[in-house]
Parts: structure tokens; sequence; C-alpha cells
């Protein structure tokens, strides 16, 4: 007598994942409630005015030794001219390099008239608000900040540091930024970007910079 072969039923395995939606859901509210969205950041700068009646003496109103003009030239190249260019003595612009050990050294050090290192000064003040930074409102840290970059700072008010930075033609967009960065890191609250003139082109030219 032949046997008769069994038929095994085949079930249907399905997984529901309809509450899977829901925990997404819960998930992602989770996140959105607890998670600090990122802030933008924005970078004060200021330009060169193009006022036509302002005087050539308006325009340099702080002291020479309080201020730093910075070439950012071609081939990742930086120079620099420790108060205003003498455009009649090439030896007053000199070379350095990027980073901390360059340009960032150059202004941290710098010395005035006066015997002062305002960069140093604010850097200082800086990082001691920084130390109280998760005690204080956001918008009490700005303005704190703010004032510190101005020279009114807990010791006292100061002269601060104006770094003038003037790019060639053929500098990079990115040595540009690098150089703005610098002024974020060293805690610069006046600096400009201007452009070249006649007689920078002239000084650059003797020292073969382009």
């Amino acid at each position: 007598m032949a046997k008769k072969e069994s038929k095994q039923k085949k079930i249907n395995v399905r997984v529901d994942f309809t509450p899977m939606v829901d925990m997404m859901m819960l998930l992602i509210t989770f996140f959105m409630l607890c998670t600090s969205l990122a802030k933008p950041q924005s970078m004060e700068l200021s330009m060169p005015s193009n006022d036509k009646n302002m005087q050539d003496e308006d325009k340099s109103v702080t002291k020479a030794s309080y201020t730093i003009t910075i070439y950012v030239a071609s081939n990742n190249k930086i120079y620099y001219v420790e108060g205003l260019p003498k455009y009649d003595d090439p030896t007053c612009l000199k070379e350095t390099t990027w980073g901390k050990n360059g340009i960032r050294k150059v202004l941290q050090t710098h010395v005035t008239e006066d015997n002062t290192q305002p960069v140093l000064q604010v850097m200082k003040a800086k990082a001691e608000l920084d130390q109280k930074k998760d005690q204080l409102a956001d918008s009490v840290y700005s303005k704190e900040l703010s004032k510190i970059k101005a020279g009114d700072l807990p010791s006292g008010k100061i002269q601060t540091m104006t770094i003038i930075i003037k790019a060639t033609d053929k500098s990079t967009y990115k040595n540009v930024v690098d150089a703005l960065d610098e002024m974020q890191i060293c805690s610069i609250g006046k600096y400009v970007l201007d452009k070249i003139n006649d007689d920078d082109k002239k000084l650059l030219k003797e020292r073969n910079i382009q």
C-alpha cells in the first residue's frame, strides 16, 4: 500500500512594521527637542570708506605703532609691515608664514610705542571671559566679548590694534580667508580689507612679490 505524501501547509511570514513608524516619529521628536541646533556665525568685517570727501589722514587716525599692514600674495606667501607702509623703503616689508609660529606670533608679540602688547592683553581677557561662558547667557557673553575687542578690559581701557589686510590679484581666496581667521583667533576687533593701490604695487614690485 502506497504511503500518502503529507503536504505541509506553507505559512506566510509577515512582519508588521506599522509600530516602527510610531517609534521613528517618537525618536525624531526626541532628538529635535534635545539637540541644540548649530547657530550661524557671522564675521565682522569693515571695508574702506568710499567717501571722496574723506581726507587720507582721516582714514588712518590710529597710531602707526598700533597698526600692522598685511599683504596676502601668490604661492601662499604672506608679508607684513609693522605700522603703515614706507613706500620709499622696501625693507619695511617682511615675510612670514601662516599659523601660530608665523603671522599669529607677529600679531601677538607686537610691541607698541607705549611698550604694550594690545593683542596679548585682549586675548588674555577673552580667555578669562571664556572660563565664565557656561555661566553667562549668549547675549551677555557676546556683549562682553565686543567690549573686550574694543579695548574695554576689566583691568582698564586700552587702545587696540588696527590690522589692514591687502590681497594681490594673484593671491588665493583661501589665503584671504586664512588671514581673516587669524583676526578671529587673535580677537582683533579692528581690521579692514583694503585695495592694493599704486604705491603698494610699486613696493611689491621692488621686492618681486606678486
